[in-house]
This record gives structure tokens, C-alpha cells and sequence, in this order.
């Protein structure tokens, strides 16, 4: 049985003023930055990189802001925080933090096995500073995406097409980091492949914890903790072999896991 129309209205609102409101803080915030990167303002690009780090808060603002609008419009107020669902088994934590890195880990394995050149590390680690940015952007992103938005997406397509529809705009929201960090077009076309990927493990990961937001936060830490793109831009092909890994990593789960409904459309009852 299918959401009824007033519930599907209703998320289509909050949809709406939720993805406007995320790219819209986020790109306005990064704007002056990118212009500058352009060479069509004047300053350096470092003279806007406080505003630019602000902008990562977005998706968190446009939750709230658009959480409260979708209150106003229905009368009820659905949870979409770090609280939600978040009473899960530990192992469950601990899959979702070392996922992404085991991905990487396993693509540069088969990579070495087919005699392939110059794969990288095995493990990206974070420094102090990059320490700090794998707190702070899951809490300053998951919220949003997997907390408002895939909830919502998935009363309207079923799990497998709101992973990807939610891919594609996160792949659109990172559109100015990925310019300000010079990604030519083979990076910038191997990222968008890897956030949709991913898009989908992160699917994974929150249909089999019942929609928890912080195993969310906690996997994307998981990416951070291992993170391909500090090799670049000297050597793409880590970020190329992890991209790949996580396409075959997205395939296996949709294929193997049939406990996730990934082509049903959901019931009223999952919609509530």
C-alpha cells in the first residue's frame, strides 16, 4: 500500500524547501570563494575560506529550517537528528565506521592482485586538521541528507532510486568544493561516481538500523578516517580505485541483502 496523497504532498513540501535550502546556504556561502578561484573577484581565495567552511553547514540549517516549515504546513513535527533511531547494536557502529575504509582497503587488494601501478596507500589517515573536519562535516551534513531528506525520498521511489536521486544532489551540492580543489574532469567525474556509490551503502547502512542518523554520522567519520582525495591531485588513481570498490561494494548489497525492500514502494506504515 502506497503513502496516502495528503502524506506524499506533504513530503514533496518539505523535499523541496529542504534541497533549495541546502544548496542555496551552501553555494551562496562558497560563492565569494569560488569567484575568487575564477579570478572574477579580487582577494585571494583563502580571504573567503571562512565563509566557504560555513557553507558545509547547510544541509544541517536547511533540516531544521525546513523540519519547522513542514510542522507549520502539517501539524507534526518528524524526527530527523542525531536521536533518531540511534539505539543500535554496537556492531553496527563499528561496521559503519570501519565500512568505507574496508571498501578502500579491498579495492586496492584486487587492484595490486591485477598488477596494477602506483594504487597509493593502503590507508589514507587523517592529521590534526583533517582530525577535525571528520567530526564536524557527518554532523554538519548527515542530519540532512540521510536524517530530512532519504526518509522522505523513500516514501515517494522506494530505497534503491532515492539513494541515487540523493546521490545526484549530493553530488551537485559538493559542485564548489570539488572546483575550489581543482578537480579536472577525470576526478571531478570519478567523485560524482563515488558519492552515488556511496549514496547507496549509506542506504544500506540506515535501512538495516532501522534509519539511524548517527550511524550515518558515524560511517561518514569511517570516510573521513580513510580518505582518498588527501592523495590527490598528485595521484588520482586512489580515488579511482576506491570509486570502483564502491560501486561493486553498492551493487553487492543491493544484490545480496534482500532484507532491505530496495524495489518495493513502501507502505503507509513505513511512511509514518
Amino acid at each position: 500500500m502506497r503513502p496516502d496523497s495528503s502524506t506524499s504532498e506533504h513530503s514533496q513540501y518539505g523535499l523541496v524547501a529542504f534541497f533549495a535550502l541546502a544548496l542555496g546556504i551552501t553555494w551562496l556561502l562558497q560563492l565569494p570563494a569560488l569567484l575568487a578561484h575564477l579570478g572574477m573577484i579580487g582577494g585571494k581565495v583563502d580571504d573567503y575560506m571562512l565563509p566557504a567552511a560555513l557553507g558545509g553547514f547547510g544541509p544541517v540549517i536547511a533540516a531544521a529550517l525546513a523540519t519547522r516549515m513542514e510542522a507549520k504546513r502539517t501539524g507534526v513535527r518528524r524526527p530527523w537528528g542525531l536521536r533518531r533511531n540511534w539505539r543500535v547494536g554496537p556492531g553496527w557502529y563499528l561496521t559503519a565506521l570501519v565500512a568505507f575504509g574496508a571498501i578502500h582497503v579491498a579495492g586496492v587488494a584486487v587492484y595490486r592482485v591485477l598488477g596494477g601501478a602506483n594504487p597509493g596507500e593502503w590507508l589514507y589517515l587523517p592529521n590534526a586538521q583533517q582530525t577535525v573536519v571528520m567530526f564536524l562535516i557527518p554532523l554538519a551534513e548527515e542530519p540532512g541528507w540521510r536524517g530530512f531528506a532519504l526518509p522522505r525520498l523513500h516514501e515517494r521511489m522506494g530505497v534503491f532510486r532515492a539513494s541515487i536521486m540523493l546521490g545526484i544532489i549530493w553530488c551537485a551540492w559538493h559542485i564548489p568544493m570539488f572546483v575550489l580543489q581543482g578537480y579536472g574532469t577525470v576526478i571531478f567525474v570519478t567523485a560524482f561516481v563515488n558519492l552515488i556509490a556511496a549514496s547507496v551503502v549509506f542506504s544500506w547502512l540506515f535501512e538495516r538500523t532501522g534509519g539511524s542518523v548517527l550511524v550515518a554520522v558515524v560511517a561518514h567519520m569511517g570516510a573521513h578516517l580513510d580518505n582518498t582525495n588527501h592523495a590527490l591531485p598528485g595521484n588520482p588513481i586512489p580515488l579511482i580505485v576506491f570509486s570502483v570498490a564502491t560501486v561493486a561494494a553498492a551493487i553487492a548489497v543491493v544484490a545480496l541483502d534482500r532484507s532491505v525492500r530496495w524495489f518495493a514502494p513502501p507502505t503507509v506504515a513505513e511512511s509514518a
